[in-house]
């Protein structure tokens, strides 16, 4: 392009040179780079002031995760890593180093009891960066080497879909006091949230007094984003937290794609589908089981992913024979992370290693003493953490194949139809005791899930393509896809959790699928095709109902329709592409399938994703009222929250309060569900006894007497005895032994709740709030 702008008029000998004007294609460059990053940022900010946060806690949490997490986890990274070239890359593998740092002066903090200094632990990390002349060059781009503007608009869209993909849950989810119902496991979080804003050691706080075990460190983020910002800890879990961590791994796992395949639109391409890519629809009738890593009911799951993304980058290089150098200071403590995130995140990539280290060992001798002892970092982080972390059930696995088919509609309806989760037998009732038809129907059952997950287990055939087959990585990354896998089929779980082993992978087995498309295609053309034909397929492809009567035959005709007319269609297809080819160019390019193939299969996981999000945004912003509840009895009135909520703005933080809230429904008259963990969430303080559901000893009892581990009695019964007296009497010499036993400070009584509450409260307490249904006494 010509630069337009008028001649300057011929300088005087006496007068200063003049500047040359820029060339107006450098003047454009910034504004087109940016340009793309602005439609998220705006999209993100009407989700949320559409959804009752306020603009004030927009900036505070955007300022507190720009220049808290990204600034400093940017500066370190480029420090020990150096800088990718471009600004994207650096700022998301920069997010995922800050969170790792944010983590550190967490802990470290908690165990110190200086909560106080911890907005300032930032500030330790860049000071030096401004202080030495020699770090300077960190806070720049070096080597500048730009990604091409269609890889930021490829990103960008993939980050306005997550937007999307959260407003839904977001609509649904009230922010309190305003009412409603919310998700239980959120509570659940919220309480962890306000546990990690004290100091260690830190306790269960459902049962004031026992020790926490439990993946928490996700938690333990939200509350450092609370206390740093003031911003009320439920409006960062259930608003303002998700989407940028995870935009931090769809960066991160570009990153990671364009490592392996060293193409820029295999990256954007591996990114985007990796956090938002589904299984196959094609018009099933049901979706197949693990779909989306990116979970708004999962904090843990969200976390781990920028995490476990950057430790997988770590052994990519590793086992290509780089040197980490300094980097191998940050194998431990992110192997460490990513356990106290989420259980599940470790063990697939254990198995990935092992499997990778058995090709190196034939045939990359040299690299053999890095990777074992990258092998052996991640196991020492697998049993410190198991050690720290493992609880909330991870200690009831259990090993009895295919008992997660329990949890999948077509057999449920069928084979499994009698079916218990029953953890003392040895392989399901239904699967045991079926006959030959149904021993093939769970066989097609299964083919009809690898299928429907060919976006994520077509990684499998890296290890036998040709152009990978020789690379340790695609093992590592095709060896976590089988064993989240493997595990998610072979292992038990009360709650079906084993299928969080297979959603820790999922995002490394559609990097291998994107790799793979790239190494397998010598043009971007039959990559292109390929998406367009799986994307317009995903669009147009017929919806299959479930059948009318519960019949096995039924069942897998209506399974089986959408995958026959795909294939012949794709063949179809395939076979004019190649005819005309051949018409045209005398040339019949059959080395152009495999990547048309893998793109389609992208292609369709990725767009039929979209379009259901769509559907659901939609939904939200046409107003359709969400499905009535069951029991209307879980919904929350907002008097109640109000009243947890003056709990937290008016007791101090260490303090324990009595309840008589036990169950969900509140109003229960027979059978608790022992999962109302409202009043320690929204209360924010520790309980005496609340509610007992996810406790490790709840969760033991799964199956006892005929009853599912929610609904087992309290594992403390004399705790919970004495509480129960106190609000039912109102007596001075039980309040008293409550008070010894368990420091409790307040009682916070609901009217609501199944059983009475004795008006002698009011005799030997003082009472401080009323709201509706609730009471809030201080004890004297």
């Amino acid at each position: 392009m010509l630069d337009t702008a008028e001649a300057p008029p011929a300088p005087q000998p006496s007068a200063a040179p003049q500047p040359r004007p820029a060339p107006v294609r450098r003047r454009l460059r910034w504004p087109l780079a940016v340009l793309p990053w602005i439609f998220p940022a705006v999209a993100l900010v009407l989700a949320l002031l559409n959804t009752g946060v306020e603009g004030r806690d927009i900036a505070l949490y955007a300022f507190y995760f720009a220049v808290d997490i990204v600034l400093p986890g940017t500066l370190v990274y480029r420090l020990l890593r150096g800088s990718r070239g471009n600004v994207p890359e650096d700022l998301g593998l920069g997010a995922a180093t800050g969170l790792l740092l944010m983590l550190g002066g967490w802990a470290l903090c908690a165990l110190l009891g200086t909560q106080v200094l911890l907005p300032w632990w930032p500030a330790l990390v860049v000071v030096p960066f401004l202080a030495v002349p020699k770090l300077h060059r960190h806070w720049r781009v070096s080597r500048p080497r730009p990604l091409p503007l269609r890889w930021s608009w490829i990103v960008a869209a993939g980050l306005v879909l997550l937007v999307g993909a959260e407003y839904p849950a977001w609509t649904a989810t009230p922010l309190p006091p305003a009412g409603g119902e919310i998700y239980q496991d959120l509570w659940y979080h919220l309480a962890l949230v306000h546990e990690m804003t004290r100091s260690m050691p830190f306790q269960v706080p459902q049962m004031a007094g026992d020790t926490l075990t439990y993946h928490y460190l996700s938690d333990a983020d939200i509350a450092t984003a609370s206390m740093i910002t003031k911003i009320d800890p439920a409006v960062v879990l259930l608003r303002l937290w998700i989407v940028p961590v995870s935009a931090a791994g769809l960066l991160v796992l570009a990153a990671l794609t364009r490592t392996l395949s060293g193409t820029w639109w295999a990256g954007a391409l591996g990114g985007t589908a990796g956090v938002l890519g589904l299984p196959l629809l094609l018009g099933s009738a049901t979706t197949a089981l693990g779909v989306n890593p990116v979970s708004f009911y999962s904090p843990s799951q969200v976390y781990a992913i920028p995490l476990l993304a950057l430790l997988v980058i770590l052994a990519v290089d590793v086992l290509r024979g780089r040197p980490l150098g300094w980097s191998w200071l940050l194998v431990f403590p992110l192997a460490l992370a990513c356990a106290g995130a989420k259980s599940s995140t470790l063990p697939p990539l254990l198995a990935g290693l092992l499997a990778a280290v058995v090709l190196v060992v034939f045939r990359h001798r040299r690299r053999l003493l890095p990777t074992l002892a990258l092998l052996g970092l991640t196991v020492a982080a697998v049993v410190l953490g198991f050690r720290l972390f493992a609880g909330g059930g991870a200690g009831t696995l259990g090993f009895q194949p295919l008992a997660i088919l329990y949890w999948v509609v077509p057999y449920r309806q069928t084979i499994g139809y009698q079916d218990v989760i029953d953890k003392n037998i040895l392989i399901p009732y239904g699967v045991e005791h079926t006959g030959t038809a149904g021993r093939a129907f769970i066989a097609g059952l299964l083919i009809w899930w690898l299928v429907m997950q060919a976006p994520r287990m077509l990684a499998l055939a890296g290890v036998v393509a040709r152009p990978t087959r020789t690379e340790p990585a695609m093992w590592l990354l095709a060896g976590m896809t089988g064993a989240g896998a493997g595990a998610t089929f072979l292992l038990w779980h009360p709650s079906a959790s084993q299928i969080y082993f297979y959603m820790s992978a999922a995002p490394f087995g559609t990097v291998a699928v994107a790799w793979l498309m790239a190494a397998t295609s010598r043009s971007w053309r039959p990559v292109l095709a390929g998406m367009l034909a799986g994307g317009v397929w995903a669009l147009i492809a017929p919806q299959m109902y479930p059948p009318p009567v519960d019949r096995v035959i039924r069942w897998a005709l209506v399974l089986a329709e959408p995958i026959v007319r795909t294939t012949i269609i794709a063949v179809g297809v395939a076979a004019i592409a190649l005819i005309l080819r051949r018409v045209f160019t005398g040339r019949t390019p059959w080395r152009a399938l495999p990547a048309g193939i893998l793109a389609a299969v992208l292609g369709a996981g990725l767009i039929g994703g979209a379009q259901r999000q769509f559907q659901e945004v939609d939904a939200a912003l046409s107003g359709v009222p969400a499905p009535v509840e069951e029991n209307p009895g879980k919904i929350l009135e907002p008097e109640e929250m109000q009243a947890a909520q003056w709990l937290a703005a008016n007791t101090g933080r260490d303090d324990v309060v009595a309840t008589n809230v036990h169950c969900t429904p509140i109003d229960w008259t027979s059978g608790c569900d022992s999962r109302a963990f409202w009043v320690a969430g929204l209360g924010g303080r520790r309980t005496v006894i609340e509610s007992w559901g996810y406790t490790d000893a709840a969760l033991a009892l799964d199956g006892v007497n005929g009853e599912r581990y929610m609904r087992q009695p309290a594992p403390d019964y004399e705790r919970y005895v004495l509480n129960e007296k106190v609000f039912a009497n109102g007596q001075e010499a039980d309040i008293a032994e409550l008070k010894r036993l368990y420091h409790a400070k307040w009682l916070f009584a609901d009217d609501r709740v199944a059983g009475v509450v004795s008006p002698n409260l009011a005799q030997v307490a003082d009472v401080r709030f009323t709201a509706g249904p609730v009471t809030i006494y201080e004890l004297r």
